[in-house]
C-alpha cells in the first residue's frame, strides 16, 4: 500500500515538470515573437514607401527619433543577436496593441511573414548606430512564413490545449484578460504543486 502514494507523487511530479516546460515554450515563443515584430516596425518607420535612404535622414516625420526625443533612447532592437529576422505583416496589430505581442497563440502556430536581415548587415550588430536600413539592406529578399510554435501545448494538468492569458496592459494580479494582446500564458488548473504553489500562478 506504501508504493501507492510514491507512484502518485512520482506522477504528479513528472505532470509538473511537463508544465513547466510546456510553459517555457510558450513564452520564448512570445519574447522572440516580440523582439521581432519590434524589429518589422522599426523597419517600417524608417523606410517609408516612395522616400529614398537620403531623404529618410532629412524628413523628421519618417525619422522616429527626430519627431520624439524620446525615441532615441529606445533600444535598438537590431543590436540584438537574437533578431535575425524582422516581422513584416504589421496588420496583424491593431491599435490596441502598439506593444506588438502576439494577438493569439493561434498567430504563433500559423506563422507570419519574416524578411531575414541580411547577412551582411550581421557584423555590425555591435555599432550602437546600426540602423534598420542596415539590416535589410537587400531588399530584393521574398518575406517567407515564420512559425514560432509547431503547436499549443497540452495542459498537463487539465489534459486540454486551453490557458489563462495576460496582456502586457493587464496587473499581474489581474484574473482575467484584456484580450488587446498575449504577454503571458498560465495554467487553468486550480491544483496545487507539490511545492505549495498553485499552478496558475506559475
Amino acid at each position: 500500500m506504501g508504493v501507492v502514494p510514491l507512484v502518485q507523487v512520482s506522477v504528479k511530479r513528472q505532470k509538473e515538470q511537463q508544465l513547466r516546460d510546456a510553459l517555457r515554450e510558450m513564452r520564448e515563443a512570445i519574447d522572440q515573437f516580440h523582439r521581432e515584430a519590434l524589429a518589422g516596425a522599426q523597419y517600417q518607420a524608417t523606410n517609408q514607401p516612395g522616400q529614398t535612404t537620403s531623404q529618410q535622414e532629412q524628413s523628421p516625420r519618417s525619422n522616429p527619433q527626430a519627431q520624439n526625443p524620446q525615441a532615441a533612447q529606445a533600444p535598438n532592437i537590431f543590436a540584438d543577436p537574437r533578431v535575425r529576422v524582422m516581422i513584416t505583416d504589421q496588420t496583424i496589430f491593431t491599435t490596441d496593441n502598439p506593444d506588438r505581442f502576439p494577438p493569439d497563440l493561434d498567430t504563433l502556430v500559423k506563422g507570419v511573414d519574416v524578411l531575414p536581415i541580411s547577412a551582411g548587415s550581421l557584423g555590425r550588430r555591435g555599432n550602437q548606430n546600426f540602423t534598420a536600413t542596415e539590416a535589410a539592406s537587400d531588399n530584393s529578399q521574398v518575406p517567407k512564413t515564420k512559425v514560432y510554435l509547431r503547436r499549443i501545448p497540452v495542459d498537463p494538468m487539465t489534459g486540454k490545449a486551453e490557458w489563462d492569458f495576460r496582456s502586457c496592459y493587464d496587473s499581474a494580479d489581474s484574473t482575467s484578460w484584456g484580450g488587446e494582446n498575449i504577454f503571458d500564458v498560465h495554467s487553468k488548473s486550480e491544483g496545487v504543486a507539490l511545492n505549495g504553489e498553485k499552478y496558475r500562478d506559475w
